[in-house]
């Protein structure tokens, strides 16, 4: 009776190093996965990080920029032929010399001026909301991404700062989008402006075209958006938490 024993314990024995080698594969797998999961999450953070500092970066610089609207003015009583660049806080007009555009005047101007037209006041506000906004959610991201990697923030956290900086990005995106689209139909329905007589700049231009400064903002915009939507979903992997499972041998 002895002898049949040996057999039923190998038997019992292999099923159970079977099981347990299986357990261990599926954890190894398991494993894998998130760590996985865990890269892919990281590269999208970096990029959403990167993308709302170069909006930012954009945005600030689109605001310094005269080229917004372009004007052509050619035989005009109060002025020379040149070219005038209205910018959302400064004019600059240019005149032809020497074969090449030479600045001769500009004059800066706020929303309390009484002579600029509503999208430019409108606008002056959007990219200064827009500029605060997204430098609030570049802080979001930064806190977001240390309790990331230090392993502090969870899923079922009452803050979430990615979801606060995804927030911010598409409102400052959303300020900047409207000031383009104004500015472009502005332009393309040749508005004009009435600037003070000692700036001797005609109310309409022969022609006006959109500048430099409205495809920086173009960018900003996208950029901005592109960086809201990938951090409003952003989510926590629940693979991070699986842990190897072992059999009772």
């Amino acid at each position: 009776m002895v002898g049949w024993k040996w057999p039923v314990r190998r038997e019992g024995i292999g099923c159970l190093m079977a099981q347990g080698i299986a357990s261990i594969r599926r954890s190894s797998l398991r494993c894998a996965l998130a760590m996985l999961l865990l890269i892919n999450s990281a590269n999208c953070q970096v990029a959403g990080f990167a993308m709302a500092t170069v909006g930012w970066i954009l945005t600030t610089t689109s605001m310094g920029l005269v080229e917004w609207r372009v004007w052509y003015i050619e035989n005009n009583a109060l002025m020379s032929p040149g070219l005038v660049c209205v910018g959302m806080w400064k004019v600059c007009v240019y005149h032809h010399v020497s074969n090449h555009n030479k600045v001769t005047l500009c004059q800066r101007y706020s929303y309390r001026d009484p002579y600029l037209p509503l999208d430019i006041r409108v606008s002056q506000n959007l990219l200064l909301i827009a500029s605060i906004l997204g430098l609030l959610g570049r802080a979001s991201i930064i806190f977001a991404l240390r309790n990331a990697y230090l392993g502090i923030l969870r899923e079922n956290a009452t803050f979430n700062p990615f979801v606060a900086s995804g927030i911010l990005n598409l409102a400052s995106g959303v300020c900047i989008a409207v000031t383009v689209v104004w500015n472009y139909h502005s332009v393309m329905s040749e508005q004009g402006i009435s600037f003070p007589p000692s700036l001797s700049i005609p109310f309409k231009p022969n022609t006006q075209e959109i500048g430099s400064a409205f495809l920086v903002a173009c960018l900003a915009a996208f950029m901005m958006l592109l960086s809201g939507v990938i951090f409003l979903s952003h989510k926590f992997s629940t693979a991070t938490q699986v842990h190897p499972q072992t059999s009772d041998m």
